[in-house]
């Protein structure tokens, strides 16, 4: 049997597609914390954001769906428990840990996923940590308190509270990822993410009307213009880019590609928020990096 080699072309368009991908998800944090100037609070910001995002992925649910089975009662349960934990309870941490936080400490936190989903399988399914694994982990936390340390003497405890916030959000993603597989292989991958964001966008508007009164939705114009740059450009668009990604060149290239995303934060983060850049960030910045490459790179050699 001849090995297949992947097409020169195929493997710039999904790099490409995974590189966009990535810069247009860390983006999101850049817009809530642009929102939050405008005396917004996380309940009603995210409610916009998922209100404009539900056409698309309502769409999108449709889409993967035509001329597929109905889904069962047990299927429909996992729907909605992905759901929750993988966009609603996730979203919502993230977006209110952003309150206190640096863009850049947020997504140094969230970039730690890969790690909580192997402590996650050890826990659920007693599953080994090779001695690399657990040196990058390692490092990568090591980073993380870098920074977080460097950020606690300016912020004080709101700092902590929002570091516990957004990272509740990775470990909720975490149970998501855990728990989805079984799902993903019987429904697709396109179905499934289409589906659970449109009961996430359900529940945080649902949660909009419960907490808020009615005219909580007096915003800013601002406001409503940012909701809408990142139900689009870095919700919905970066899903499917990084799903077309995946399709040319494979999850685990995708997921190396995906390493541009702290930086990029960090670099939007001095420019379009006036966060600074110290000597502690770019440590941090680099330790976190360095050890989730440490860490995935037996997966890489063995895959």
């Amino acid at each position: 049997m001849h090995q297949v080699h992947l097409p020169s072309k195929e493997l710039a368009t999904g790099l490409v597609l995974a590189t966009l991908g990535a810069i247009a998800f860390s983006g999101k944090a850049i817009i809530v914390k642009l929102a939050y100037r405008h005396g917004v609070d996380a309940v009603t910001l995210i409610m916009y954001r998922m209100l404009f995002a539900l056409p698309i992925f309502a769409v999108m649910a449709w889409w993967a769906s035509r001329d597929k089975p109905p889904l069962t009662r047990r299927d429909w349960w996992g729907v909605l428990g992905l759901g929750f934990t993988g966009y609603y309870l996730a979203s919502f941490l993230d977006f209110a840990g952003l309150a206190y936080i640096s863009a850049s400490l947020e997504r140094l936190i969230l970039y730690l996923n890969p790690t909580l989903v192997l402590l996650l399988g050890l826990v659920l399914y007693k599953r080994h940590i090779s001695r690399r694994q657990a040196l990058g982990m390692a490092i990568s936390y090591c980073g993380v308190i870098l920074v977080f340390g460097h950020e606690i003497n300016f912020a004080g405890t709101d700092a902590a509270l929002g570091a516990l916030l957004v990272f509740g959000s990775a470990v909720s993603y975490a149970i998501y990822l855990s728990f989805s597989g079984e799902l993903v292989q019987r429904l697709g991958s396109l179905r499934l993410v289409g589906l659970a964001t449109t009961v996430a966008c359900v529940l945080c508007i649902g949660q909009f009307v419960l907490l808020r009164p009615m005219t909580a939705a007096l915003v800013a114009p601002e406001v409503i213009w940012l909701s809408v740059l990142n139900a689009t450009l870095c919700t919905a668009a970066p899903v499917l880019m990084v799903m077309m990604a995946i399709e040319r060149i494979g999850a685990g290239l995708a997921a190396q590609t995906g390493m541009v995303g702290p930086m990029s934060t960090i670099l939007m983060g001095v420019l379009l928020l006036g966060e600074p850049f110290t000597a502690w960030v770019a440590a941090g910045t680099a330790l976190v990096v360095a050890g989730i490459f440490v860490f995935s790179s037996r997966a890489r050699r063995s895959a």
